[in-house]
């Protein structure tokens, strides 16, 4: 299997996600405080999709 570097906006996203989920701990948001983990995991999926499909 050959890895491929993330494209930008895939980067973008999964730091978007990851900083939304680690404010979300921290301060209460409605809906982010709750699912915080699976969001930040959520995250590390695009990221890991962008590494492992080309062109994503």
């Amino acid at each position: 299997m050959k890895f491929n570097a993330p494209s930008q906006l895939s980067v973008i996203i999964a730091v978007i996600l990851v900083l939304i989920a680690i404010i979300g701990y921290f301060i209460a948001i409605p809906f982010v405080s709750v699912y915080a983990f699976w969001i930040s995991i959520v995250g590390f999926i695009v990221l890991l999709a962008g590494v492992v499909l080309k062109g994503f």
